[in-house]
């Protein structure tokens, strides 16, 4: 069993690591002829487990220019175009960004200000910088298109939506019409196969449309529902009044019986049970606001995240914020911190996980991953079990010790224990020690700790100017990577330096060698092994 906070205090604050440098034209205006898709990095698509983090520097989040920027200069690292059609996106596809623009507060009069209550929705700039980013790509204004059912009018104006819509040209709409009232264009109706609750749902059109991508754009937050990030934040692209997840377990949604599983609150109440008896905590809170609301909230939840996948999930945490709207545990108010992080990654509750610890939280102590876990959705709780790299606007990550870097604890009102002799303040973080299984998914993983030395072919070959080298260690120590010509001169050394075991990828960038073929060999302990590649100019 490992002992995680003993862990977490001997840690080094960031170990020496791998280095992985975009070796790809992300800005779509220098390359985009002939190129007609675009990609997340390949790193970052072929190692699905890892949770990468940005740190930023932004000093106020009232500073929109810098945050723009950040979040433009995050897009061209982060994605880029491909010529690649197995793993690309057509640039002809319909993009849908999904920030998290529910509702602010407003009803909550006293306390309400614009500025007091940014930290409530994803920063509008930061979305605003993506889709600058991706409209590099070749991408027009009007294949953008963002849509939310849990937010209104005043809301999206509030958060500056409006405005950057009308700026940008791309489409921004709230949704707060029944589905039965909205005509069969604006909806996409998808099969729930495996749902527990639902066996159909009707998405806010482009969303899961054949056609479209879409991008979580998540914030670093609290809420009701504990720290609510990239799962939950999906709901909001269910068309009314199916994406009312939060309903209470015997309220009545409004919505048609026959897309209902049989029996859908029966199994909720059994699986309830069960849970409370296998000790997820806090879910023997009782009441209609307990755990038995949690287990059917996350139950609707699970069921939306099971059939709508996105391309990225991003937790925006350049500034993040506590309490619960309005309300907080500073004098009555929530508040907004300067983070300084963007948390993103293949895997929606990796990327959680990873945000809930680093938001002040222990997640094992959080109901919804447990769910997860055994609905297959998820094959982690210990956030120490997930591969961390820290992410540079260079395009470039290092694998790095989760203890490096700082948590910003938010405060939730989620399960408050005040029953059963046990009084715990309104206000809380969930951090009490979690005793994590030792069963479940084999880490041993060949992204992430592989069993052996593995040197894979470059990617592109043949390749002008740059090329990308992927090598996987089984074990900690120093590695040499060397490029060679045709005459077996060493004419570049791409590291020599202490590796963590893992995953690494490096760049040779071929500045001004001539064309022909070259070799790079991989050296490791007594571990030698040599591989072609070949420039082009």
């Amino acid at each position: 069993m490992i002992d995680r906070r003993k862990f977490m205090k001997t840690a080094a604050a960031i170990a020496a690591g791998s280095v992985i440098i975009n070796p790809f034209k992300s800005r779509a205006r220098a390359s985009r002829s002939g190129l007609d898709y675009f990609s997340v990095h390949p790193f970052v698509d072929d190692n699905p487990d890892a949770v990468f983090i940005l740190r930023t520097d932004v000093d106020v989040k009232t500073n929109s220019n810098a945050i723009r920027q950040v979040a433009r200069e995050f897009g061209r690292s982060v994605l880029m175009m491909t010529d690649d059609s197995s793993r690309g996106v057509p640039i002809t596809h319909n993009i849908v960004l999904k920030p998290n623009t529910t509702s602010r507060g407003r009803w909550q009069s006293d306390g309400y200000t614009v500025e007091g209550t940014m930290g409530v929705v994803t920063d509008v700039n930061f979305c605003e910088g993506i889709i600058e980013a991706m409209e590099e790509f070749g991408i027009a204004a009007n294949q953008f298109y963002m849509r939310e059912a849990s937010c209104g009018t005043q809301d999206l104006i509030d958060g500056g939506y409006i405005d950057m819509a009308q700026r940008t040209g791309i489409s921004v709409e709230n949704i707060s019409s029944n589905v039965t009232s909205l005509p069969s264009s604006k909806v996409q109706w998808v099969d729930v196969p495996d749902g527990q609750w639902f066996n159909k749902l009707p998405f806010l059109w482009p969303t899961n449309s054949p056609d479209s991508w879409l991008m979580n754009l998540a914030k670093l937050k609290t809420h009701t529902m504990g720290v609510t990030l990239c799962a939950k934040n999906l709901q909001g692209l269910i068309a009314p009044y199916y994406q009312q997840h939060c309903s209470f377990w015997d309220a009545q949604m409004n919505i048609s019986s026959s897309h209902i599983q049989p029996n859908a609150k029966s199994r909720i109440k059994s699986n309830y049970d069960r849970h409370v008896a296998e000790g997820i905590p806090r879910w023997d809170r009782p009441g209609q606001d307990g755990g038995l609301w949690m287990e059917t909230w996350g139950t609707r939840n699970l069921d939306n995240n099971m059939v709508t996948k996105p391309g990225l999930h991003v937790i925006e945490g350049i500034y993040s914020r506590d309490g619960h709207f309005v309300i907080g545990p500073n004098d009555g108010y929530a508040l907004d911190y300067m983070s300084n992080l963007i948390i993103f990654g293949k895997k929606s509750y990796n990327v959680d996980v990873i945000g809930t610890w680093l938001a002040g939280h222990e997640p094992g102590n959080f109901g919804l991953f447990h769910m997860a876990k055994e609905r297959g959705l998820s094959d982690v709780l210990n956030p120490l079990d997930i591969p961390i790299y820290e992410w540079s606007f260079d395009g470039s990550a290092t694998r790095t010790n989760l203890s490096a870097f700082d948590r910003t604890p938010l405060k939730t009102f989620y399960l408050q224990r005040d029953y059963g002799g046990q009084n715990e303040d309104y206000w809380h973080l969930c951090n009490e020690p979690y005793e994590y299984e030792t069963i479940g998914i084999d880490f041993d993983d060949v992204t992430s700790r592989p069993r052996s030395i593995v040197l894979n072919n470059n990617y592109p070959n043949p390749f002008n100017p740059s090329t990308s080298i992927e090598y996987l260690l089984p074990q900690d120590g120093n590695a040499r990577l060397e490029i060679f010509n045709s005459r077996g001169e060493i004419v570049d050394v791409l590291v020599d330096k202490y590796h963590q075991k893992g995953a690494h990828m490096v760049v040779w960038n071929s500045r001004n060698r001539p064309s022909g073929t070259y070799f790079y060999r991989l050296r490791f302990n007594d571990f030698s092994e040599v591989r072609k590649m070949t420039l082009v100019k």
